[in-house]
């Protein structure tokens, strides 16, 4: 186990060094580490490496918090400028939430932005300030269409943040049955992919986690998550203008400009809302479970006491991705 104190340490120096602010370094390493601490580490400190790479290339610019526009009284107009994901995304929160508290509601477009990575991260940061938040993002083509064989649409996950107590509603999913960082994770492990999670670059099913990256994810529960994807997809570049399906680059990679699009939606909750939301979630908790070993859980309870048994016992990190990221400070 290493104390997370002794990760952010390093984790700092590495980004620093690697061309980002103090400020910028920290918001960056923020996001990664709560995704690590999360139980998350597709989305966590394997990707440090590839931001310092992309800063190196000249792919991203780690000092922009993105250029704002208004394209209406709320709906917020945003060119990433290859900025850092979670720097411009927050930047531009800030933004509409200040403006939803005037209107009730407030639309963010943004493009040309990194990835953002795991989207319950700014869910939770806005449920926690009393904010509801909608928000969806686009991939690379990673994932076949139902009854397909090749990689057409993006992973084009899905987040919804509502205040409540004890706890924040946070929910975040894909509309592909996995994340193509778990198959990079599979691979840095080593590690077989399930059968039924990918097709390889013959469009032939595999479980071999080098195959799947270059081949296609399928999406969840069939025709239905595919709807889902795809409508996610056409939603967020029709609002955004940002690149759609094949022509995506930039998310997965050290070399290509990002051009997907980002979408957020926040909102003023009705007054009074608590005590209903919080009293429901807490009967659902409490609800009779199918195995008595495996209480009903809210989606974000596992992730939340995983981040916090993190924060007391120290994380292990895979030993090829921590020798890097020391390499790299």
């Amino acid at each position: 186990m290493i104390p997370v104190e002794e990760i952010r340490s390093v984790a700092i120096r590495a980004l620093t060094k690697g061309g980002l602010s103090p400020e910028h370094a920290a918001i960056q390493l923020e996001l990664l580490l709560d995704a690590e601490m999360r139980g998350v580490p597709s989305h966590g400190l394997l990707r440090l490496p590839r931001v310092i790479e992309r800063v190196a290339n000249g792919v991203t610019n780690p000092a922009t918090r993105g250029a704002q526009s208004w394209r209406g009284q709320a709906l917020l107009d945003v060119d990433g400028e290859q900025g850092l994901g979670p720097v411009v995304a927050l930047a531009a929160l800030e933004t509409a939430t200040a403006r939803a508290a005037e209107t009730g509601s407030c639309v963010v477009a943004i493009r040309n932005c990194d990835h953002l990575g795991m989207l319950a991260f700014y869910a939770e940061r806005l449920a926690r300030d009393g904010k509801v938040l909608l928000g969806m993002t686009v991939s690379e083509a990673l994932v076949h269409p139902y009854g397909g064989r090749h990689a057409m649409i993006g992973t084009n996950p899905i987040t919804i943040g509502v205040p409540a107590e004890p706890l924040p509603f946070v929910f975040d999913m894909a509309t592909s049955l996995v994340s193509m960082g778990k198959i990079h994770d599979h691979a840095h492990r080593g590690a077989p992919i399930p059968e039924g999670w990918a097709l390889d670059g013959e469009g032939n099913p595999t479980t071999d986690p080098n195959a799947a990256k270059l081949g296609a994810i399928a999406p969840f529960g069939g025709a239905k998550g595919y709807g889902l994807g795809l409508a996610f997809e056409v939603l967020v570049s029709a609002l955004t203008g940002s690149a759609i399906g094949t022509a995506v680059k930039g998310t997965l990679d050290s070399t290509e400009p990002c051009n997907k699009g980002d979408l957020f939606v926040v909102m003023e909750p009705a007054s009074g809302f608590m005590p209903l939301v919080s009293g429901f979630l807490e009967e659902l908790r409490h609800s009779a479970p199918a195995d008595p070993a495996q209480p009903v859980r809210i989606p974000g309870d596992r992730a939340t006491v995983t981040r916090d048994r993190a924060g007391h016992d120290g994380l292990t990190v895979a030993t090829e991705v921590w020798q890097r990221i020391q390499a790299l400070s």
